[in-house]
């Protein structure tokens, strides 16, 4: 078992110096240590109304991060030591962004306006600006339901960026791997994962054993068909042989053809559908948006 910087009794350790320190309902607390692999800050405290994080010391922008993407008005509570000690301090992000932690300690981070429910397809201007075009939000919807994600899924997502990010922040418990063969869209993968403060997001330049073997083995993969679907399929359903699969194509002809090129890979029960979206302009016309081919199967069956 790997070691761990706070141990149980160190947990109920700060939950009992809260409980005894502050008037906060600590019934439904979600605890959340980011100091171990796959913890995700930003997205854990968005879905819940109350998160006891504990933290390790020498994290500069932890506060600027959470501010960065809306979290300003979030309350803080916490001390100024490493044990679960001496007094109670209470502030907003906002007023904190300037600071970061100075100590391995724990600290409950309270957010009133927190959502209860998965949050499907975030508007593309929150994602950093870069070389990436990103999927239209509707369609990236669509993408993420039918990957059908848990806490605990491991996930490969092939040229699909902005996926990637919003499947990372679903899956708290499992490793995403964005697999991006440009150098310049693996850096702009690099700003959304800082930029979201993601742990559990692996950056690869192709698919294989060299840049996939020591990682974990993905349950789902979701992939932008290429020049490289053929390659991807052989090796991804050798090391699942139970590999579910999530296809984008823009191309009749590559949607056509994919239940034969699936099959010959063991991928059956293979379903394709095509998705359309129109948007109202401010002229009171509508805007077709691109019409992919989403393809889905499953290994093994």
């Amino acid at each position: 078992m790997d070691e761990r910087l706070f141990t149980n009794t160190q947990i109920l350790s700060w939950l009992q110096y809260f409980s005894s320190n502050t008037d906060i309902d600590l019934e439904h607390v979600k605890i959340l240590d980011i100091t171990r692999k796959n913890k995700n800050l930003i997205p854990t405290v968005e879905a819940h109304r109350t998160v006891l994080v504990f933290t390790e010391a020498g994290d500069k922008d932890i506060f600027y991060k959470m501010w960065d993407v809306g979290l300003g008005d979030c309350e803080v509570v916490y001390n100024e030591g490493s044990e679960p000690v001496g007094e109670i301090k209470r502030d907003k992000v906002s007023h904190m962004i300037d600071r970061g932690i100075n100590a391995s300690a724990g600290m409950i981070v309270l957010n009133p306006n927190a959502r209860s429910t998965v949050k499907f397809g975030m508007d593309n201007k929150l994602f950093a600006s870069g070389s990436v075009k990103y999927v239209g939000s509707e369609i990236r919807s669509v993408l993420l339901s039918k990957m059908q994600i848990d806490d605990r899924k491991n996930l490969c997502v092939i040229s699909g960026e902005s996926i990637a990010v919003e499947a990372a922040m679903m899956s708290g418990e499992g490793t995403v791997i964005a697999v991006e063969y440009k150098e310049r869209d693996r850096e702009t993968m690099e700003e959304n994962v800082n930029q979201f403060g993601l742990r559990n997001v692996e950056i690869v330049d192709h698919v294989g054993e060299d840049t996939m073997g020591s990682l974990p083995v993905p349950d789902t993969t979701m992939l932008v068909a290429s020049a490289s679907l053929e390659h991807e399929l052989e090796y991804l359903t050798k090391i699942n042989p139970y590999m579910e699969f999530v296809i984008y194509t823009l191309d009749f002809k590559v949607a056509a053809k994919m239940e034969e090129i699936l099959n010959s890979y063991g991928v059956k029960d293979v379903t394709i559908i095509q998705i359309a979206v129109s948007k109202l302009k401010s002229n009171n016309v509508y805007e077709n948006q691109p019409a992919p081919w989403i393809i889905t199967g499953k290994a093994g069956v």
